[in-house]
């Protein structure tokens, strides 16, 4: 399998890419987000092109180790007849950056367009609220050869632009998928809008076009929709080149010199990508790389990171960040910026178990509460009971109680069976109220059991 991407993520900016409207289309009712320029009135010209939207396509393709073109740079009509397109054509630029990189997936080129409006065939009506809204286009090479391939890309890069903070992420994502199977043919699945729709798309692509070619039938070169309810891809039409589309330079836009001062400024101020975030922390903090990708899943859990790691062990600051944190913001489907742990919340945390104030149960008890709650960590230890750790002699005790009363765990940890040993610890944790470290507590209990 070949699979190569075309991926549209709409530029975050103010106002729109040849006009002044704004794009907070989402929010506004239909059709007051607009201008004779949005619907291509009669007389109606172009402004120049956003210099907002091109400082971050610009950082966009930096971000993925783009050449960029510092040639003249100009936008093409690419026409096609759709009713949410007024003018007969999409404006759309020519290569910004060229001959990048992400984690071996090479970039072909990365350019502009302009996003077309809304039509909504169930209803009757088009939307040009979105119509004119800047988009980013990165196309890639044929490099993945699988869906999970695919899939781990997509995640990537959505990962690299919520970084670049220059792009409105998965949300506005709209990917074409290129796919063909032993140098056959490529079929073009159009309008993906989710990195799970991308990955279902191909796996059902794949087994369609495995099919045909084991019953002798040729595998047309077509473009495809994905219907996502169903988890399916059908024919749209014949696959269009390039010739189809009748490409010119639009005579009402000025060509776009990019200056070496502009792009200097551009790469001193954007962000550090992600993927060079992970080889950093695992060279400056002594980390492994699943750890650091996993710290480096989110821009702000990243920097939380860094600043926790001032105060705290890295590698003990790491692994209960990546373990106990990550565990909790999962299970409350929470990203980290959204969940109000602050790094100072984590610094006390850790301080509280590397003082031995609290147990390490007691911790992974205190991080669930923490989410969404004003109160400190020791705050919430306080009011849970979680303060102080029982002295040996107390766990050696409760051992013994738990063994005693227990008799049947007893007898079938001495016939080999692991788990009896984990309800025993059990039992002990609930005699000294949780505050017994669970670890300490294996052992003495193995030693009793001998």
């Amino acid at each position: 399998m070949k699979c190569g991407l075309e991926i549209h993520v709409q530029l975050k900016t103010d106002s729109k890419l040849f006009c002044d409207c704004p794009t907070n289309y989402k929010d506004a009712s239909a059709n007051t987000n607009i201008c004779p320029v949005c619907l291509n009135q009669p007389g109606a010209k172009p402004y120049p092109t956003n210099e907002k939207a091109l400082e971050n396509a610009l950082t966009i393709a930096l971000m993925l180790n783009c050449k960029i073109d510092q040639n003249i740079t100009y936008f093409m009509r690419k026409h096609y007849d759709y009713p949410d397109l007024p003018s007969g054509y999409q404006r759309t630029s020519v290569p910004i950056g060229y001959e990048g990189d992400l984690n071996g997936i090479r970039i072909r080129e990365i350019h502009m367009e302009e996003d077309p409006g809304q039509f909504k065939p169930d209803f009757g009506i088009v939307d040009f609220n979105r119509s004119g809204i800047p988009l980013v286009e990165i196309v890639t090479e044929p490099d993945m050869h699988s869906p999970e391939e695919a899939r781990e890309f997509l995640k990537e890069l959505i990962r690299v632009l919520n970084y670049s903070e220059c792009a409105r992420g998965e949300g506005t994502m709209r990917a074409d998928v290129n796919i063909s199977l032993e140098g056959g043919n490529r079929a073009e699945i159009k309008n993906i809008n989710s990195i799970k729709g991308a990955y279902k798309a191909l796996k059902f692509e794949m087994i369609r076009q495995k099919n045909l070619i084991k019953r002798g039938v040729e595998v047309k070169q077509e473009t495809r929709a994905f219907l996502e309810s169903q988890m399916i891809t059908v024919g749209m039409r014949t696959k269009e080149d390039a010739d189809d589309y009748r490409f010119i330079p639009d005579p009402d836009l000025p060509p776009i010199k990019i200056q070496s001062n502009q792009l200097d400024e551009v790469a001193e101020s954007m962000p550090e990508a992600p993927h060079h975030k992970v080889s950093r922390f695992m060279k400056q903090y002594k980390i492994d790389e699943e750890t650091a990708k996993t710290l480096t899943s989110e821009l702000e859990l990243a920097n939380a990171y860094e600043e926790v790691a001032k105060s705290i062990d890295p590698k003990f600051s790491a692994m209960w960040m990546r373990d106990e944190l990550k565990r909790v913001l999962t299970y409350n489907k929470l990203e980290f910026a959204d969940s109000q742990i602050s790094p100072n919340n984590i610094i006390d945390l850790l301080k509280l178990l590397k003082g031995k104030e609290i147990t390490t149960k007691a911790g992974q008890r205190i991080v669930e509460q923490m989410p969404k709650n004003k109160k400190s960590p020791k705050e919430i230890a306080e009011n849970l009971g979680l303060i102080g750790v029982v002295e040996e002699d107390e766990v050696i005790n409760a051992a013994k109680q738990a063994i005693k009363e227990n008799s049947e765990a007893v007898e079938d940890y001495k016939a080999g069976k692991g788990a009896s040993l984990n309800f025993l610890v059990g039992q002990v944790m609930r005699l000294t109220r949780g505050k017994a470290d669970p670890g300490e507590t294996v052992k003495i209990l193995k030693e009793l059991l001998k």
